[in-house]
């Protein structure tokens, strides 16, 4: 693919999904408000610390229910707004989306609830309601689609394998809404299955119990493994050709490895499946049948009993799996150095782009918080020229000048400040900056 492939398949004719309209009330810094967004590149700048990052978390929030940043959801609200001395009881956050060939917008809202308990207490839960009307969390997702690129992705290579499967589910998720009711049901079976081994362990349970939590934990396991191999295979084969064609000058090839927890240990793996340390594994997934792959599942567990009644825990399952990202063939966790690791994530975000509109009809909302400070100039200028042909995205920065001329031309600018935006059209100062390299 040549330099700059990635706009023309970014460009072509294709329905949009376009937030229009995002409404934030009690949430982190904003007290209250009320932005409307254009279509196209809109830029975020401002201090730190000002709540341009807290608008790309909010819009993330509504997309996937999930905090890129906070650990618990009741960190999210603005429990003393306006410096009182009570705490606030609701936090809203709104937005209306607008899509291509819909006449009307969708209204989506999540609201966080503090409720009193006693004379000091208080309980935290959320509300979901698409159009008005209240529906399950799981239900709001599809409705506004989203990519998020942050700084720390790179710390995605080298973090535990929890952090990458979670890559994937929140990735899935978002299209899939089969996938996330089978892993809901996946992990409420798993809790089940482990209690279990638990009273094994205590004696206060039989051996003959697992039976029925093993065969629904091996048939949910077997649906999510089919459908992580089959996004890898198509991130691998988009990444691939955006590393190698444009990133890298043809000098660097990435892979994308899936290691899925089937069986107990390499010397139990299938004949025919290849080496676990290549990324061929993706191919052997996807020519099993889901019912064949359910049946190596449960034999598996089968074969773990006695080990997981002995930890009190379950050792087999896509809870265990892990993904890997190779370049050149060598794990990038263990050989590449920071600016490889950076090239590779940026090839993966931009597949995720073009996958997730290849399985929606819609193109995401991109959101990039202070990216380009960490990419030398040649994938500064690839990264703006996808952005630009997006159909919208969402950038911060402290420093505007890091952007060119042609971009900031093209581009809304919007300045923040102690949760206040305000719009910024006019002639950015450029000072003596070095804009090498970072």
């Amino acid at each position: 693919m040549r330099r700059g492939a990635i706009c023309v398949l970014l460009s072509r004719a294709a329905a949009a999904m376009h937030l229009a309209q995002l409404t934030l009330t009690n949430f982190r810094n904003y007290t209250r408000l009320d932005l409307a967004l254009p279509k196209g590149p809109t830029l975020l700048f401002g201090a730190n610390a000002q709540g341009k990052t807290t608008l790309l978390e909010a819009i993330y929030y509504l997309a996937t229910t999930k905090s890129p940043h906070a650990r618990a959801d009741r960190q999210l609200l603005n429990w003393y707004a306006n410096g009182s001395e009570d705490p606030v009881a609701v936090g809203r956050l709104t937005a209306q989306v607008r899509l291509a060939g819909e006449t009307g917008q969708r209204h989506l809202e999540i609201r966080l609830i503090r409720d009193q308990t006693g004379r000091a207490g208080s309980e935290f839960r959320r509300q979901v309601l698409v159009n008005g009307v209240k529906v399950r969390l799981v239900d709001l997702l599809g409705n506004l689609n989203v990519v998020l690129f942050l700084p720390q992705d790179v710390g995605l290579v080298s973090a535990p394998p929890a952090e990458r499967r979670r890559y994937l589910d929140i990735t899935l998720c978002q299209v899939d809404t089969r996938y996330c009711r089978t892993l809901s049901q996946y992990n409420k079976v798993l809790a089940q299955r482990n209690a279990l081994l638990r009273s094994l362990q205590e004696g206060r349970a039989r051996p003959a119990e697992l039976s029925p939590w093993d065969e629904k934990l091996a048939e949910l396991g077997a649906s999510l493994v089919l459908r992580r191999a089959a996004l890898i295979a198509d991130l691998e084969q988009r990444a691939g050709r955006i590393h190698f064609d444009d990133l890298t000058g043809g000098t660097e090839s990435l892979r994308l490895a899936y290691r899925p927890r089937l069986w107990p240990n390499a010397d139990q793996a299938p004949s025919s499946l290849p080496p676990a340390a290549t990324a061929d594994t993706v191919g052997w997934l996807l020519e099993q049948p889901e019912n064949q792959l359910a049946a190596s599942l449960r034999r598996a567990l089968d074969g773990s009993r006695q080990v997981e009644t002995q930890r009190g825990a379950t050792l087999i399952g896509p809870h265990r799996d892990d993904l890997r990202l190779l370049v050149n063939g060598r794990d990038l966790a263990d050989y590449g150095s920071r600016g490889q690791q950076r090239t590779a994530l940026l090839a993966l975000k931009l597949a995720e782009v073009a996958w997730m509109e290849g399985q929606t009809g819609e193109r995401p909302v991109l959101l990039l918080d202070e990216v380009l400070a960490e990419l030398d100039q040649t994938r500064r200028a690839y990264l703006l020229s996808s952005v630009v042909a997006a159909e919208q995205a969402i950038l911060t920065a402290s420093d505007p000048t890091m952007f060119t001329g042609e971009f900031l031309a093209q581009a809304t600018r919007m300045e923040v400040k102690g949760g206040q935006i305000r719009p910024r059209n006019g002639p950015v100062q450029r000072g003596t900056r070095d804009e090498e390299e970072v």
